[in-house]
């Protein structure tokens, strides 16, 4: 028994088992600690991640273990097992972009994506090619270094332009909208490699069509991809939703990004390719903002653990060796990036300032860059010492994004006074005045009324088939739990003027008013109750106003009793309107001074008809 429990253990006693866990400790400890430092002082969680990456890295952290030889197990962070779970952050980053791509916000983006960001890549790509070549590089590995870098970083960028408030500018959405145009040149970009690989191949004596054979694999992968995904994830995410699980639709988001990846795998394609394309066919679905939820912490952790690899990268001492070459790239690459973006900027109509922080912020290369240039240095395309030196050279340009952001901004402000004229389309295409928590027959009245008086609405409920019901009639709707704080502001809840609770679980309704209240104090909350006590309670946790069921059915009845019974309407709607304002003094609410008006208008109709009756009733004499 001694023996086999050495046995067992062995894989976990052993030194390099004990630095994997060494260093998950040590990185979960620098993402609750350093990470939120950087936030404070309001510079991006990235860089914080990548500096952490140096510290791992073997000219800080190597140095120190050949004087403490304990800290060799922090050598773990430079594995291929690491490497591999860090990749995964890329996966689920391009999931989560392929969520964000509706055919409504490209199609309201399309001049800026398909225009603007297209000439980028394209015009980026040839200018960098020209810098390589005129550097002696070959023409196959200028071509490949070209499109690697001529692509920025989407998790520096958003980040440093929501630390400094910009996205919802004009230089912001314009910002997004090429980063989403380069998001979608990836998967192109990857392909192509792959041929400039059989191309190369060829030179040197490989088979002629190899270069385009490679194609034909990757097309059929995405095809069945995309097949399989329209006929089977509306399905399984019908399936798992009825279950009213977390766990399991948690495990489902992440069957599906895996799976999708990994088909991509056997195609030829990268795994982050693959997943992309799930984002985009789940896009269209209700299920979209929850899934969006269940796999950002994913995202966001390994997104973190793969910047941490690649600042592992960034070896000092390499640079140190060579600093006119590598500091002259980084260097380099920015500038011919910023001089080809600001012209193209100012064509499709962004004004001086707007161009300028637009060039600044996506001169730099981005984390595609290193995926594309391994993948170009695994096929041969290029030699591992060019490629690097281009790999240190982009991971410096990254840590100049945030100071190239302030820079830009304070350039801008001097050669150009700022204008409030939106150039650009705003980056969330959805707009609605209206959340509308829940969908039976309650919740379906109120939104025919709002759509009769033209007032535009959403939907959420948390029941599929009530969900694919509204989505057959043509209603935004999304699936999701309206208690989440999280998911209401992925909604638009900071947007809205009214949010009306239709649930009948009065336990839900409680919570769905208590998070809408502490999330915005502005909005109009109006709630459905059960009874005058359920009322008194929703009215103490901020609604607007509380509709109690009881109440509200007691009397309509009295109303049509009364008005069958031949007593005047007008009087007895204020009769109504009176006994409805008796009991909102009892839950000690005041009246609004629109419904006051209201009543006003009510009694003044009561007392005409009143009069009406009596005339009637002397002509008669």
């Amino acid at each position: 028994m001694t023996t086999i429990a050495k046995e067992t253990l062995a894989p976990v006693l052993n030194v390099e088992s004990q630095g994997y866990y060494i260093f998950i400790i040590v990185f979960l400890l620098a993402s609750a600690v350093v990470v939120p430092i950087f936030q404070r002082y309001k510079v991006s969680s990235v860089l914080g991640f990548l500096l952490i990456g140096v510290l791992f890295g073997p000219d800080v952290m190597g140095r120190a273990a050949d004087v403490w030889p304990v800290l060799d197990a922090f050598d773990v962070i430079r594995s291929h097992t690491v490497h591999q779970l860090a990749e995964l952050g890329v996966v689920f980053l391009l999931f989560s972009i392929g969520l964000e791509l509706t055919f409504e916000r490209l199609k309201s983006m399309r001049r800026l994506v398909f225009g603007l960001g297209a000439l980028q890549v394209l015009l980026s790509s040839v200018a960098l090619t020209a810098m390589f070549l005129l550097l002696g590089q070959p023409v196959v590995a200028s071509i490949a270094l070209g499109m690697a870098i001529a692509l920025s970083s989407t998790a520096v960028v958003i980040p440093v332009l929501a630390d400094r408030k910009a996205l919802k500018t004009t230089s912001g959405r314009s910002v997004f909208a090429v980063l989403l145009a380069q998001d979608l040149a990836v998967a192109p970009i990857m392909i192509t490699v792959v041929m400039l690989a059989g191309g190369a191949a060829t030179v040197n004596g490989g088979g002629g069509l190899s270069g385009l054979l490679t194609l034909i694999p990757a097309l059929i992968g995405i095809g069945a991809l995309v097949v399989l995904g329209r006929w089977l994830l509306r399905p399984l995410f019908n399936t798992v939703a009825f279950s009213r699980s977390r766990e399991l639709f948690m495990a489902a988001c992440l069957l599906c990004v895996l799976v999708a990846g990994q088909i991509s795998v056997m195609a030829g394609l990268s795994m982050g390719l693959g997943a992309f394309v799930a984002g985009v066919l789940l896009a269209e679905t209700e299920y979209r903002r929850e899934i969006e939820m269940m796999v950002d912490p994913f995202k966001g952790l390994l997104l973190g653990l793969f910047f941490v690899t690649v600042g592992a990268r960034l070896e000092i001492g390499a640079v140190l060796e060579n600093p006119v070459l590598v500091l002259g790239l980084a260097a380099g690459l920015i500038l011919v990036k910023a001089a080809v973006i600001y012209p193209i900027a100012r064509y499709f109509g962004l004004n001086n300032r707007s161009a300028i922080e637009t060039a600044a912020v996506l001169g730099p290369a981005g984390e595609f860059a290193f995926v594309i240039i391994d993948e170009a240095i695994g096929h041969k395309v290029m030699s591992a010492d060019i490629g690097q030196s281009v790999i240190l050279a982009a991971i410096i340009s990254l840590f100049c994004i945030p100071f190239l952001a302030a820079i830009a901004g304070k350039l801008a402000k001097a050669v150009t006074p700022e204008t409030k004229t939106p150039v650009a389309p705003e980056i969330i295409s959805e707009k609605t005045s209206v959340l509308v928590v829940g969908f039976g027959r309650v919740g379906e009245l109120v939104t025919d009324m709002l759509k009769l008086h033209g007032i535009d609405y959403t939907v959420i409920d948390i029941n599929p088939q009530v969900t694919q019901r509204a989505r057959g009639l043509g209603i935004e709707t999304w699936y999701g739990d309206a208690s989440n704080p999280e998911f209401l502001l992925s909604v638009g809840l900071e947007r809205v003027r009214a949010v009306v609770v239709t649930a009948s679980n009065p336990a839900f309704t409680d919570q769905v008013v208590k998070t809408v209240r502490g999330l915005r104090e502005d909005v109009h909350i109006i709630a459905r109750a059960r009874d005058a006590s359920h009322a008194q309670r929703l009215y103490q946790m901020g609604a607007t106003d509380a509709v109690p069921e009881t109440i509200e059915a007691s009397l309509q009845l009295a109303e049509n009793t009364l008005i069958d019974l031949g007593v005047p309407m007008g009087l007895v709607l204020a009769s109504v309107h009176e006994r409805r304002d008796v009991f909102r003094k009892m839950f000690g609410i005041r009246k609004p001074t629109s419904e006051v008006r209201k009543d006003r208008s009510l009694d003044a109709l009561a007392i005409a008809e009143q009069k009406a009756v009596e005339n009637k009733a002397d002509a008669a004499t």
